[in-house]
């Protein structure tokens, strides 16, 4: 190959890599007005509207999916809070109500539906099943919420595993009592990511960011040692629930 050639490809790559860069900034900017926060309002309490994780608008703009767990303590211990999304608009965001519609346990998938005021920009769920490893995605979310305030965040990533959510012990020995309990439930292949999420991120939604089109929700992060270590020290691996999931019905009874 002469330095020509070279040169031509060196500048080819450049080119294709800005562009990819200029592809992502507008993604971002798409993707945004249809991430929101997970709260709770209570006017008893200071700060009234508490922070609970992040979630996102598909559908007809009013259905909002999140992971099961950042809802489920606030809708299963009667807590007297009214459960709803934060909007962010412009500087400020605002609080709208809304209801547990779904909660589907086993793949940590949650559904809201917002009760009042205009419909979101919805996002477009595509079909996970044709992600495979090594494919670059980008997911956006609140890390540590209020803390930083309710500004999107998004983090690029590849695609670093499709794994077992569970995987077996080879003896029965190696169980305890946690995965023995996974163990009993379907056991499904879900996305290991090489991104940092971070306490807030849970029901981020997982992107293509060349479409924006939503390939899964992220659902916890690998931590090292102690749970404040997620924010110390982040491990870098982040898992995700395919997105092929949320077409499943889900259940209505918290169960």
């Amino acid at each position: 190959m002469t330095i020509v050639h070279r040169l031509l490809l060196l500048f080819s790559l450049l080119t294709a890599t800005t562009a990819h860069a200029d592809d992502l900034i507008q993604i971002i900017e798409a993707v945004k007005p249809s991430v929101v926060g997970i709260g709770s309002l209570q006017q008893t309490r200071g700060p009234a509207v508490s922070f609970i994780g992040t979630g996102f608008v598909i559908g007809d703009g009013f259905t909002v999916v999140t992971a099961a767990h950042v809802v489920n303590d606030l809708v299963n211990k009667g807590q007297t809070a009214t459960l709803g999304v934060l909007v962010r608009s412009g500087e400020t965001a605002h609080f709208r109500a809304a209801e547990l519609i779904g909660m589907d346990k086993d793949h940590d998938l949650a559904r809201l539906r917002i009760t009042k005021g205009n419909a979101l920009p919805a996002l477009r769920v595509g079909d996970s099943s044709k992600v495979r490893e090594g494919k670059a995605l980008a997911f956006m979310g609140f890390p540590l919420g209020m803390v930083l305030g309710l500004n999107h965040v998004t983090h690029r990533c590849i695609v670093s595993a499709i794994t077992p959510l569970a995987t077996p012990a080879i003896t029965a020995r190696q169980l305890d009592g946690k995965t023995a309990q996974l163990l009993q439930k379907p056991v499904y292949a879900v996305f290991q990511l090489d991104g940092t999420a971070y306490p807030g991120s849970s029901g981020s939604p997982l992107f293509d960011p060349a479409t924006g089109e939503v390939v899964g929700v992220v659902n916890m992060v690998f931590v090292k040692g102690v749970k404040e270590s997620a924010i110390t020290a982040p491990s870098g691996i982040t898992y995700a629930i395919p997105a092929n999931y949320l077409r499943l019905p889900p259940t209505t009874d918290g169960q």
